[in-house]
């Protein structure tokens, strides 16, 4: 007797978890495409635009942004130098492009004064001009 019971509530569950809806399991990542900012993009989530001034001319080739966060198509040893005066993480609240404006930097065109050195991908490295 208890075998047959044994053997019916083995069926019951079967025939429920058969039944049940098969719940599926999904893991992605999903980087998408750089975005087209003018100047460059933060190298941290969101990857919101930079504006003028944060990023220093190591990121740049012919004009064209090199890149940083997972988009950096550098060398692995590259270093730059930023102004993170310019970054919201460290009280920027001044104006910011959005993505898709065309570069067009202040008439009277500022030199560039980084204060912090990174590799392309927003780590901060030993190079001089590091101040936190």
């Amino acid at each position: 007797m208890r075998t047959i019971t044994s053997f019916a509530l083995a069926a019951v569950a079967g025939i429920a978890m058969a039944a049940a809806p098969m719940a599926q399991a999904q893991i992605s990542l999903s980087i998408g495409v750089e975005p087209a900012c003018p100047y460059g993009y933060y190298d941290y989530a969101p990857y919101r635009c930079s504006p003028y001034g944060y990023y220093g001319p190591q990121y740049f080739n012919g004009g064209a942004f090199i890149g940083v966060g997972p988009w950096f198509h550098g060398a692995n040893e590259f270093h730059g130098t930023v102004n993170n005066r310019l970054d919201p993480k460290h009280g920027y609240k001044g104006a910011m492009p959005n993505v898709g404006d065309k570069a067009a930097p202040p008439a009277k065109a500022r030199a560039f004064k980084g204060n912090e050195e990174r590799d392309g991908r927003g780590n901060v490295t030993g190079g001089k001009g590091n101040k936190r």
